[in-house]
């Protein structure tokens, strides 16, 4: 029959797109974990090169973006990519203040670690990914109370800074008036906005540093990612399961994973800002997710560059992002009016009036060290300034699923990374580390490969990337 033969072609040609886009869904982590590499390679120096890796994953970012391309970490791509990072968190040393036999010691031990959890996603077992996430778990909090350990007060000011701001703040002092102590960098300010003094503040005062708090939201952010795979009802459990496990071990074993934690940069916080904020809009929960996204803007400057992003998507939308900026704003008050002028020079004007760093591999140190000046300040402000206004009009009019919203808004920080006089592993991280949670929110059952490829029932009309209806 005309009606049949038709149907079977097309079958053919479906079920033929979905083992080629099988076979390339293992091309962005493994694009990813070489990008960190990269980015651990470049702790503390600029090379050309770095800053075109960069500008390359960049421009592969919007690219994959604009045509709905996105990765994806099934089985293989997951065991690809933890494999890839076992041999270059080996060959790519991360930045340290460990003794040479102590830091040879945690980059075989997360290696070893990525390895064992690499075969893990390859088991013919339903809980193998389960199996893999729980030694990348392992691995990654005996390397984490390795280092804090071995290197128990690390010569960085975000260091210093972060530890005499939990003491201040026990003490009630005023954060943005104080002196850091033995500070290496910085010692007349407090950066952040104070939503990263606050929530970091347990880790100093309940157990002696504030590294412990950022390793407890990196874990619990992954955590987050995995249970919710299981809430809600989806057309593929198994896919989503075996994506938010391979997310999180993923994002745990990233190259420069022992940096991270060593030099405790704050970017963990924002990702658990934003993870829960993301794990929060797909269950539908509306006042969580608006107090999450409160605190990650309460805590660092610049995620003010993705709210146009979220008022523009209709399923989250004007409202809801104008209450998280309010309740960010109302966290903030007493810290302004308690000091405003020290309150605005730590937080604006010192980062608009810091010098260009020189180590830093962005564009506009590149153009420093190649043309002998910076582009100007408009033109770096205007480069950001289209790049949030052409995304928020893209995601208002495709009203795109969670995963893919991240990935823009991962893009978003990436170039205004890249732009920066001032990006380093830490920023870069943080860009990376909202791919991976993207990965962990499966994209709609109508791209997803045809029933009977992947464990599952058949397909039904709600994708499984969509988030159900809000609710407080």
């Amino acid at each position: 029959m005309p009606g049949g033969a038709g149907s079977g072609v097309r079958s053919q040609v479906l079920h033929r797109s979905h083992r080629l886009e099988r076979s390339s869904a293992a091309i962005g982590p493994i694009a990813l974990v070489c990008g960190m590499a990269v980015a651990t390679f470049s702790v503390v120096q600029y090379r050309p090169g770095i800053v075109a890796a960069y500008t390359v994953l960049a421009l592969a970012l919007a690219a994959g973006l604009a045509v709905h391309r996105a990765g994806r970490l099934d089985r293989p791509a997951a065991a690809a990519a933890l494999a890839l990072c076992a041999v270059l968190t080996v060959k790519v040393h991360a930045y340290t203040y460990l003794q040479p036999a102590d830091a040879r010691a945690v980059r075989w031990g997360l290696a070893v670690t990525a390895l064992l959890a690499a075969a893990a996603f390859l088991l013919p077992l339903r809980r193998g990914p389960d199996l893999g996430l729980g030694l990348a778990l392992t691995g990654y909090l005996a390397a984490a109370v390795a280092l804090i350990r071995l290197d128990p007060a690390p010569r960085i000011d975000v260091w210093v800074m972060l530890q005499q701001a939990g003491d201040a703040l026990a003490r009630g002092e005023n954060i943005y008036t104080r002196v850091w102590v033995g500070s290496p960098g910085v010692q007349d300010a407090f950066t952040y906005l104070p939503g990263t003094a606050v929530l970091l503040a347990p880790g100093r005062l309940l157990l002696g540093d504030v590294r412990w708090m950022l390793v407890a939201l990196t874990v619990a952010s992954v955590l987050a990612l995995r249970w919710t795979a299981g809430r809600v009802p989806l057309d593929r459990p198994q896919t989503s399961a075996v994506a938010a496990a391979g997310a999180g071990a993923l994002l745990l074993l990233l190259p420069g994973t022992s940096t991270q934690v060593e030099q405790a940069w704050t970017e963990p916080l924002l990702l658990a800002c934003l993870a829960g904020w993301a794990v929060c809009t797909r269950l539908g929960r509306t006042l969580p997710a608006v107090v999450l996204l409160a605190l990650g803007l309460a805590s660092k400057q610049h995620l003010v560059l993705l709210l146009p992003v979220l008022a523009a998507w209709p399923r989250f939308g004007l409202r809801r992002t104008a209450a998280a900026a309010g309740l960010a704003g109302l966290f903030v008050l007493p810290w302004f009016l308690a000091s405003p002028r020290d309150f605005w020079h730590d937080t604006v004007r010192l980062l608009i009036d810091f010098q260009p760093l020189r180590f830093a591999d962005t564009l506009f140190i590149a153009a420093l060290h190649e043309f002998g000046s910076p582009p100007p300040f408009w033109l770096t402000g205007a480069v950001i300034l289209a790049t949030v206004s052409a995304v928020a009009v893209t995601v208002h009019r495709r009203n795109p699923d969670l995963g893919e919203v991240l990935r823009w808004l991962a893009l978003i920080l990436f170039v205004a990374n890249l732009v920066n006089k001032q990006a380093f592993y830490n920023q870069y991280w943080l860009v990376a580390a909202l791919v991976v949670v993207s990965w962990a929110f499966p994209a709609p059952a109508a791209t997803a490969p045809p029933a009977g490829e992947e464990a599952g029932g058949p397909s039904r009309a709600r994708g499984v990337g969509d988030e159900v209806p809000a609710r407080s």
